[in-house]
């Protein structure tokens, strides 16, 4: 069931990608600017992709999407859509945006998830249980050089509780400067699911999240362990590395100066 699950979030995310390829090469990236977000026109055709291909094959399942929210279903999955995760880039032009398309058993546990990053032609799909192919070779966390946590790359991001708060984003800015001293450079992503890939096959060196938001964090979390990251996690806050020493110096160096979310 696990592959069956694996090639429609696959199909899936390969739609939605497709399109926001053509859109993005053409210009069309119009979208209605607000004073905390952008709202790409591309973003709820590319859903309507994705939730017609899982309509096709799981008429019951519940399908929770960013744009059209929660959609109902008796089925004992639920599908958790991310049609275009790094709207403000695609807008601006910038190719780090991607598709994300993930699915859960009962638990809310990720069992299935496939990422489209359509400007580079980049395709990830993971199986729980059965690692992680990426344009259809498998893939691990260690794979190449894998640096000293000092000497790495490792991605932040911050989810919907932190952006809207004031202090919250305030705590998070100076968690991202602390992580920049203990590792080489740290990006700040609003593209998780491009950087969850690239973590997955041993292009980046480690991710840190707070308070992460769910259509990103599914699909990326069962990208990072699937490829063998370790991890360490409490509360709102996780950090995955392809060693544990690593994932263990970053979560301290972000638990140092960490401050609840009002």
């Amino acid at each position: 069931m696990t592959e069956d699950f694996a090639t429609v979030a696959r199909t899936a995310a390969e739609a939605a990608g497709g399109f926001l390829r053509e859109r993005f090469t053409d210009g069309t990236t119009d979208a209605d600017y607000r004073t905390t977000d952008v709202k790409a026109h591309a973003d709820e055709e590319a859903e309507r992709l994705v939730v017609e291909t899982i309509r096709e094959h799981y008429p019951d399942h519940p399908i929770t999407a960013e744009e059209a929210g929660h959609l109902d279903g008796d089925g004992d999955h639920r599908w958790v859509v991310d049609a275009l995760d790094g709207t403000n880039n695609f807008v601006a032009g910038l190719p780090t945006f991607g598709a994300a398309v993930t699915v859960v058993d009962d638990a809310d546990d990720p069992v299935a998830a496939a990422v489209s990053v359509p400007a580079v032609d980049d395709l990830y799909v993971a199986r729980r249980g059965d690692g992680v192919r990426y344009n259809g070779r498998p893939v691990r966390a260690d794979d190449g050089e894998t640096p000293p946590v000092e000497a790495g790359t490792v991605a932040f991001v911050i989810g919907s509780p932190v952006v809207y708060d004031g202090p919250g984003r305030e705590n998070a800015d100076e968690i991202r400067w602390e992580l920049g001293q203990t590792a080489k450079r740290c990006i700040q992503t609003w593209a998780p699911v491009v950087h969850w890939g690239l973590l997955a096959r041993g292009a980046m060196d480690g991710y840190v999240c707070l308070h992460p938001d769910e259509r990103e964090q599914l699909a990326g979390a069962l990208l990072a362990t699937e490829a063998g990251c370790a991890v360490r996690r409490e509360g709102p806050l996780s950090a995955f590395a392809p060693t544990q020493d690593a994932a263990d110096a970053l979560f301290e160096t972000a638990a140092t100066v960490r401050e609840p979310i009002r």
